[in-house]
């Protein structure tokens, strides 16, 4: 798949990062992962992001990442494009970036580097060798220590023909509007922020159509129900969903740092499709709150 034929599929559709599978010793389950993996394909999905956020791609070792990513192109092959995640400091970056290209990848998505805050002309750099390492579309994450400007993006746009989307995970509205309206075109635009669904019509109204859903891992249906409805404008069942489910999560996922990720598993194991647990330094939900979950997910049905 070429830069361009990546940007057209990420500007349709819903998007969503699979967890990855660990088993009671927090060992990579590959079989359990490719299980899942098959489980979600008939929804729908548009891509998937492999060793993503959700996926733990800051626990995973880097022959762990290639097996994630082996596993999803050969369970996913000729159905759903993979991107694979990439990130740490640059040298580290491009090393994962030319793995997910060898292994057959379809795309990257270049998660955010490590601790330390990073200047404008750090960043093109940064970006722009990770994009020079590979042929393969790459996607950028605003998010964490990565806050690119609209003028280091027309920059990087200029320079790497096959940086193709940029993923906004800030929620900075005055920071989008400026990129959207600065590159145009240019880019396949993707909400990122945790629970995306509660801002997709703040992004749909900024030139963002298309988002991320987190919760397409443990209740592909719903997921899948409001997007349709974020695509066809109907107000009403956006609003019940949210209303009824996405901000009593949110709630609940704010209890704790990193719930964006060790709710997710929750809910997995709550649904019958268990991702085993999240690894340190991420915390798994309270006994309380894995019950407060359960009640919130069984008004919306069979998934």
């Amino acid at each position: 798949m070429s830069p361009q034929e990546l940007k057209a599929v990420l500007q349709a559709g819903l998007l969503s990062f699979p967890l990855t599978d660990f088993d009671a010793q927090l060992n990579f389950a590959p079989r359990a992962y490719a299980d899942r993996l098959e489980w979600l394909q008939p929804y729908g999905a548009s891509a998937l992001f492999a060793a993503g956020g959700t996926g733990e791609f800051f626990s995973l070792e880097p022959a762990e990442y290639s097996q994630v990513i082996q596993v999803a192109l050969q369970t996913c092959r000729g159905r759903t494009p993979i991107l694979a995640g990439a990130g740490g400091g640059t040298t580290l970056a491009i090393k994962y970036a030319q793995e997910a290209e060898r292994l057959g990848a379809q795309g990257v998505l270049l998660l955010p580097h490590y601790l330390t805050e990073a200047g404008q002309p750090g960043l093109i750099r940064h970006v722009e060798a990770v994009c020079n390492s590979v042929s393969l579309g790459v996607v950028v994450y605003n998010r964490g220590a990565c806050k690119l400007t609209p003028a280091s993006l027309q920059i990087l746009a200029d320079r790497c023909p096959n940086l193709i989307g940029f993923k906004d995970g800030l929620g900075d509205i005055e920071r989008f509007v400026a990129i959207r309206q600065t590159l145009g075109k240019r880019f396949a635009y993707l909400g990122g922020p945790p629970t995306a669904e509660v801002f997709a019509g703040a992004y749909k109204a900024m030139g963002c159509p298309v988002y991320s859903s987190a919760v397409f891992n443990f209740i592909p249906k719903t997921a899948m129900e409001f997007y349709n409805a974020h695509a066809a404008d109907d107000r009403a069942t956006c609003e019940r969903l949210i209303r009824d489910f996405f901000l009593p999560y949110v709630a609940l996922r704010n209890r704790g740092e990193g719930y964006a990720v060790s709710i997710v598993k929750a809910g997995a194991t709550l649904v019958g499709h268990s991702a085993g647990p999240v690894r340190p330094p991420l915390s798994d939900l309270l006994p309380d709150e894995v019950e407060q979950l359960s009640a919130l997910i069984a008004p919306l049905g069979p998934q």
